[in-house]
This record gives structure tokens, C-alpha cells and sequence, in this order.
């Protein structure tokens, strides 16, 4: 027998014939009697035979090509081997086993050395580990004891009822091979896992164990002296600390510890993760819900506020209080607005800082945006309720504005001029006939009077013709054609976020200064008798100007109330006499827009149209023979100018983070586009580009900070 397990010589099989109905098989013997052509019975007959008795392996150095057209012949299936599957395998048992059993084996043995066995539909293909997850089409959305024990991929679909699904993924990557995959679906909390069928049974007892109901019930802890808002905060951040705690970073919110507090009955709700962490919260609770120390006449407490502005509140606060007892309990309430802001716009601050606001219950500290409430409990809880409602994360409006116009300009001109003398040289009296126009290029008496390389003729096509009069070229004849045709296309993107309810403004241009009067000192006065003139100038924003204010409603709808101008001087009077010119569009609205949505503004729509004509009365409107004595320029404008605006509401951090985050990737991307090509004799090759989005930040250029490589990918389970 040689080292393919096929016996040499005349291939007889090893009981020297080939064994008969019910016998037991070798799959050296079986090899030989195919290889002979040898049965006693049609081939559809002996197919089914074969895959029914039971055979023995003896494979020693034997190529996986070779072996797997044996475990072909021995299953009756087609087996397809990859080209990238080389090498050799030891296969072999000690007594007759059923053909599934060896297919098995086999299977085990490709398994070992990096190779799998894939059945694809009735066929099976022998592929590098690493794509048979790409190939194997067994999925078992069911009981994982369904599937059978063999060394073939399978995919299988885990439900899980109390566990998240995304706790267990360290938990069963180690236990998976490196070459298949895990996967979480958050939106029904299932796995998803390929692996050998084998390992998936294991998987599915882990996971059994693992996959258990923990949580307590809900749970009502009343208080008799805290304030629930307080001690929530409190007790989150003690048990934060330990294993299963709150905001653990847990998908599946019914397995951990959750508290939340109920303001209206000064209760806390809790569920904990297990009864032992329901003891632990209720054994805190007891601790910290004691009797103040302090005299219940003259309670002083401190809040600190998250989001409010601490002077508004507190003056809403007084007003509240005032109308509740009618103008008698509440105090003086102070001033909530700020000092106005009388600097100009680029030497005062941003928002003048205001005073602490005195009188009453209740006193803001702006320095630390915090409350100083004096009362006494059961009052202070009352007062505490409304601060927790009002102090809520405000949402955010992105707003984008289009500005587009797109500008069409197209200008033609045809005339022929000509002049010339009626006489002879000598004559006392000589004549002059011709035509004179200004409408279409240079006048042409003004060509052939003028001195030279003062007077040209105008843009286009110039045909001319000139007499020789007394030895000087005089300009007889001319013929100008002219067209012109101009486009522009302008998109303007102004941008801006602000919060809710708040007026927020952009101004991209040019300060530009405006003459508003001058005087000029002469006279006695003046010792020297020299002028000293005298000017008043006014300076102005000239550009392009954003100012919005947009309101939230309930149900999603945004009220804007905006003021755009796009203005520009007009550049034939930059060096006028009267002044600067400056072309303006304003936009002055309120408009209500749906979330995400696109509203036009307004806009400009204009077709100008001009035409002007010189002729000779008469002669000209002779047909063809007209064009002679006639000059004639025409001249379109059309200008299309529109304004969209798009808000969209930004509710919470991530919203924030993510559009930051485009926009951050979007100016990186412009900067590494924008680098100059390399070059070794100017020797600056880097233009300067924003760090990777989770490098520290820095305003110093080139600094170490700035340079911090990005992060590592996350290798995908």
C-alpha cells in the first residue's frame, strides 16, 4: 500500500476481492475496487451502499486532495477542495465506523491543521479556517441541543431574557476561536455566534448559566428628613464604585442597580441588581436620612445648578414666591437682567458679569451659579422641586443658512463708423460727411483727432480704414463688434449653534469706513495760513450677517426669528467724490420649520434688460443697406438669488459630539488636501493640519500634545 492509502501492484483490495453486500469496507479496498471499475450492481445502487456500510481508515502521509475523493466516494457527496488547502494528514481507526463518523474525523483532522469542512447545500467544501464564516450556510435560530455534534461552522442565534448581551461578549470571546466571530443585536439583546457546532453546545450551557434572572422587584424607600434629589446623587456616586452599581455602562436596564428620585413625595425608586445590593442601598438610605442639625426657623442651603443661569432663576424664583403669597412672602426682588452692553462690539465682553442679586428667601451667587435659599424643610423641598425642573439640559439649534445665487450677464455691440471730406486739396472751401457714434465703442472723431497712444478704440473686433491727408493717416472708417458674456455662481454657508430661546449672531466681512462730514480750517485762525481739513468717519460692517433666535416647541417644530443681510461696496465708487455705494439684502422674518427641515427665506428673481441705439434718421432704415449708418448695443442681466435655512435640534451630548465631529473631519480632510507637494530646494513640505478628533487638544502648534498619534482601531469581534 502506498502512502495515499491505495494499495500497489495489481490494486487489489486487501481480502484480495472486493468484499460483497453487508461486509465490512476498507477505504483502501473501496479505492481499488473504483479504481478497477469493479461491482455487482448498476452505480446508483452501489452509491447508496456505500453510504450505508461502514468503513475503515488507514491514511498515513496521505495528500488532503487524495483524501477527500475517498470521504467523495465513501458519503456519495461532491467534495470541492480549495486551491489554497496543501498538505498532508495521518487518519485512521482501529475498527469499522459509519461513513458520517469518518466525514467527522476527517473534518477533525482539516480542523487541526487550519482547515475547514463547510456544507453548503449538498456540497462540501475544504477552506482555510478563516473563510469558512464567510461560507457556511447553517444557521440555528433555535435550541443550540438541536445541533449536531460535528466539526463543521455553524451559525447560532442566542436570545437572552435577563442578561445584556453586551456583558457576555468578554466573557465568550476568549472562549471562541480567533478565526469566528461573535456579534451583539441590541435591538432584541441576542448573540450571534459562528463557530464549530461542538463549541457551540459548550457556548450554550455558559451561556444558560449566565442568562438568569437577578433583579430585584421596584422598591419605594420614602424619606423623612433628606431631600430625594440629594441623596439620589449621593447614593449613586457610593455605589457607583462597586460591581453591578448604576451606570455601570449596562445596556439591559432591569440588571442593575437603578435609583431615581420622586420629588413629588420626596420618595426614592429603587431596583437593584441583586437582593444584596438592595440591602446595601437601603442600609445607605437609613444612614443619611436624618434630622438636620441646623434650627428649623433658619434652614440656609446651597444648590448648586447644572444648567440655569443662577440670577434669572432666582429671580423667578422670588416672583413665584411672591404671587403664591400674594406680594408678601417672597422679599424685594432684585434686577435679574444684566448691565447693558454699551462698548463696542470688539472691546466688551461677551456678557458683563453680573452682582449677586440680594433680598428675600432666595439670593443667587453668579461667581458660582448657585442658589442660597433660606427656609425651612418642608418649604425648601417645595423650592427644590421647581429648581430641579428648571434646571434641565437645554437643547441646542444648529441652523444653516444657503445663500445661493447664481448671476447670468451677456452684452453685444455692432456699429460702423466712417468720416471723410468732400474736395479737392487746394479748394478753399472742403466738406466733411460721415456718422458719429457713442454708443458702441470710441467715437471715431475722437480716434482721429487724438494724440497717439492716447486714444484707443474699444474692446472687440475693430475693422478700420485710414486717408492720407497732407502726409498724415486720418481715421476714415470703423467697424466694431463686441459680445460679452459673464457667470457667477456664489453659495454662501453661514453656520450657527446656539441654545434654545437664545439670539445668536455671525458677521463675516470688512469693516468699512463711511465719510459722515469734514470741515476745513482757513482764515485768520490759522497762524501759517496753511488748510487743516477735518473729517468725521463712521465704520460699518459690510459682509454677510446671521442673526437668529429660535424657540422649541413641544412637538418638535422650531420658531426662528432671523435677520440675514448680505451687503457689498460697489466697486465703481471706491474712489467716488459722493461716497462709498454699498449694494444690501436684507431678509427680516419669523418662520416656523419642522426639525431637519428646509425652509426658503426669500429671494431675488431679475431680468434686466437695456438697449440702446444711434443711427442716422432715414438711411439706417434701409434694409441691409441700414447697417451702414446705425450703432447699436445690447445688454441682459439676470440675477437669481435664494435663501434657504435648515435647523436641527441637538438634545443631548451625543448629538453635539457627533456633529462636531463631522465638521471637525470635515476641515481635517480640507487641510490634508490642501498639503503643497514635496520639494527638496524649498525645504517646507507641511501645511499645518488638525489633530486626530480623540488627540488631546491644544492651541500651540507643533506641540507634543498636538502630535498625539490616534488610537489604535478597535479589533472587530
Amino acid at each position: 500500500m502506498n502512502k495515499n492509502g491505495i494499495f500497489g501492484g495489481a490494486m487489489r483490495p486487501a481480502s484480495g476481492r472486493c468484499a460483497p453486500h453487508g461486509a465490512t469496507w476498507t477505504a483502501v479496498a473501496l479505492g481499488a475496487c473504483l479504481a478497477l471499475g469493479l461491482g455487482f450492481a448498476p452505480a446508483s445502487v452501489q452509491a447508496q451502499n456505500r453510504a450505508s456500510e461502514p468503513v475503515v481508515l488507514n491514511f498515513v502521509g496521505a495528500e488532503i486532495e487524495a483524501v477527500a475523493r475517498t470521504m467523495a466516494t465513501i458519503t456519495g457527496r461532491n467534495v470541492v477542495v480549495d486551491p489554497r488547502v496543501k498538505g498532508t494528514i495521518n487518519l485512521a481507526t482501529e475498527r469499522a465506523v459509519t461513513p458520517t463518523a469518518a466525514l467527522n474525523q476527517f473534518a477533525a483532522v482539516l480542523r487541526l491543521q487550519g482547515f475547514s469542512l463547510v456544507d453548503t447545500g449538498g456540497l462540501y467544501k475544504i477552506v482555510p479556517e478563516s473563510d469558512a464564516k464567510l461560507q457556511g450556510t447553517v444557521v440555528n435560530a433555535g435550541a443550540v441541543a438541536s445541533l449536531p455534534t460535528s466539526n463543521q461552522i455553524v451559525t447560532q442565534i442566542f436570545r437572552l431574557n435577563h442578561e445584556a448581551a453586551n456583558n457576555l461578549v468578554p466573557v465568550l470571546r476568549p472562549l471562541i476561536g480567533p478565526n469566528n466571530t461573535i456579534n451583539v443585536n441590541p435591538g432584541n439583546n441576542s448573540l450571534v455566534i459562528t463557530d464549530y457546532a461542538d463549541n457551540l453546545q459548550r457556548m450554550g450551557r455558559i451561556i444558560a448559566a449566565l442568562d438568569v434572572a437577578g433583579a430585584t422587584d421596584v422598591e419605594i424607600i420614602p424619606l423623612q428628613h433628606a431631600v430625594a434629589v440629594d441623596m439620589v446623587a449621593l447614593v449613586n456616586r457610593l455605589i457607583d464604585s462597586g460591581a453591578g452599581g448604576a451606570g455601570a455602562g449596562q445596556a439591559d436596564a432591569s440588571y442593575k442597580t437603578t435609583l431615581v428620585a420622586e420629588p413629588r413625595s420626596n420618595s426614592l425608586v429603587l431596583r437593584a441588581a441583586n437582593p444584596a445590593r438592595l440591602a446595601l442601598v437601603r442600609s445607605l438610605v437609613t444612614r443619611l436620612d436624618q434630622p438636620s442639625s441646623k434650627s428649623m426657623s433658619g434652614n440656609i442651603h446651597v444648590v448648586y445648578l447644572k444648567n440655569a443661569d443662577a440670577v434669572s432663576l432666582a429671580a423667578t424664583l422670588r416672583a413665584a414666591m411672591a404671587g403664591e403669597s400674594g406680594g408678601a412672602g417672597g422679599g424685594s426682588s432684585a434686577s435679574a437682567t444684566r448691565p447693558a452692553n454699551t462698548g463696542s462690539p470688539a472691546t466688551s465682553p461677551v456678557a458683563a458679569s453680573a452682582a449677586p442679586s440680594t433680598g428675600g428667601q432666595i439670593q443667587a451667587d453668579p461667581a458660582t451659579n448657585a442658589l442660597i435659599i433660606t427656609a425651612p424643610e418642608p418649604q425648601y423641598r417645595q423650592l427644590r422641586a421647581v429648581i430641579d425642573l428648571l434646571d434641565t439640559r437645554r437643547a441646542q439649534v444648529y441652523v444653516e443658512s444657503l445663500i445661493a445665487e447664481v448671476n447670468a450677464d451677456k452684452a453685444a455691440e455692432f456699429g460702423i463708423q466712417w468720416q471723410g471730406p468732400i474736395g479737392k486739396a487746394g479748394d478753399g472751401l472742403i466738406g466733411l460727411l460721415g456718422t458719429n457714434f457713442g454708443a458702441a465703442g470710441s467715437n471715431i472723431l475722437n480716434l482721429a483727432a487724438g494724440q497717439p497712444g492716447t486714444v484707443v478704440p474699444g474692446p472687440g473686433l475693430n475693422l478700420g480704414a485710414v486717408n492720407r491727408t497732407n502726409g498724415v493717416y486720418v481715421l476714415g472708417f470703423l467697424a466694431r463688434f463686441l459680445q460679452q458674456n459673464g457667470e457667477g455662481n456664489i453659495l454662501s454657508t453661514p453656520n450657527l449653534l446656539t441654545l434654545d430661546n437664545e439670539e445668536a449672531k455671525i458677521v463675516i466681512g470688512q469693516n468699512v469706513p463711511f465719510v459722515t462730514g469734514q470741515f476745513t480750517n482757513t482764515g485768520s485762525n490759522n497762524n501759517n495760513g496753511s488748510v487743516n481739513p477735518f473729517q468725521t468717519i463712521e465704520r460699518k460692517d459690510v459682509g454677510l450677517t446671521l442673526r437668529v433666535k429660535p424657540q422649541i416647541s413641544e412637538n418638535g417644530t422650531i420658531k426662528m426669528t432671523i435677520f440675514q443681510e448680505v451687503s457689498s461696496v460697489q466697486a465703481s465708487s471706491i474712489n467716488s467724490a459722493t461716497g462709498l455705494i454699498t449694494n444690501k439684502r436684507t431678509i427680516e422674518s419669523t418662520v416656523l420649520v419642522d426639525d431637519g427641515a428646509i425652509v426658503v427665506l426669500g429671494g431675488l428673481l431679475q431680468d434686466d434688460y437695456q438697449g440702446t441705439e444711434d443711427k442716422v434718421p432715414g438711411l439706417a432704415d434701409v434694409p441691409l443697406f441700414g447697417n451702414l449708418f446705425k450703432s447699436e448695443k445690447r445688454s441682459r442681466k439676470k440675477t437669481n438669488l435664494m435663501v434657504f435655512l435648515r435647523p436641527v435640534v441637538l438634545r443631548d451630548a451625543r448629538e453635539t459630539s457627533n456633529l462636531t465631529l463631522d465638521r471637525y473631519e470635515l476641515m481635517r480632510a480640507l487641510q490634508k488636501d490642501a498639503q503643497p507637494k514635496a520639494s527638496t530646494v524649498l525645504g517646507i513640505n507641511e501645511a499645518p493640519v488638525l489633530p486626530p478628533e480623540r488627540a488631546p487638544a491644544t492651541l500651540l502648534p507643533g506641540s507634543a500634545m498636538q502630535q498625539a498619534p490616534a488610537p489604535a482601531a478597535t479589533p472587530q469581534q
